[in-house]
């Protein structure tokens, strides 16, 4: 139960550290926008949202299968893409700051899906990989 318990701290350490990397990365991909290519600079935010959302999921289901993962990540992700389509004083004030506006986007954008999708294939695949990397092989008795 211990090694369990210890293994379940190294992996939310794990994906903290990569929800920190790609809120940094997003942030960085804003700022520099003129230095980077025109494709990067208009889809960047939005891939590395998705992907900062799916590392967080995994952080606190991090003994749950990637699927769930997955399906938390693409529910909260689209769920906020269509609730830009809600257009109220009240939210219009809150998406007019600047953590509104990363949170909660200003205003929906279909071609957002994609660039939400492409976000949790790329996190997921990733996780998946470095998995897979990083487990022992199985010792033959």
């Amino acid at each position: 139960m211990i090694s369990k318990n210890i293994a379940n701290k190294k992996q939310r350490i794990k994906y903290l550290m990569a929800v920190v990397l790609t809120i940094f990365l997003g942030l960085a991909s804003r700022k520099f926008a003129h230095q980077l290519i025109p494709f990067i600079a208009e889809n960047a935010g939005d891939v590395l949202w998705a992907m900062m959302v799916y590392f967080g999921f995994r952080f606190l289901f991090v003994r749950k299968r990637l699927f769930t993962a997955i399906l938390f990540s693409f529910l909260f992700s689209f769920g906020i893409e269509f609730s830009q389509l809600y257009q109220e004083d009240w939210i219009n004030q809150l998406r007019g700051t600047v953590v509104g506006a990363l949170i909660l986007g200003k205003g929906f954008q279909m071609v957002d899906l994609i660039r939400y999708t492409t976000g949790i294939i790329l996190a997921a695949g990733l996780d998946k990989v470095t998995l897979t990397l990083k487990q022992p092989p199985n010792p033959k008795n």
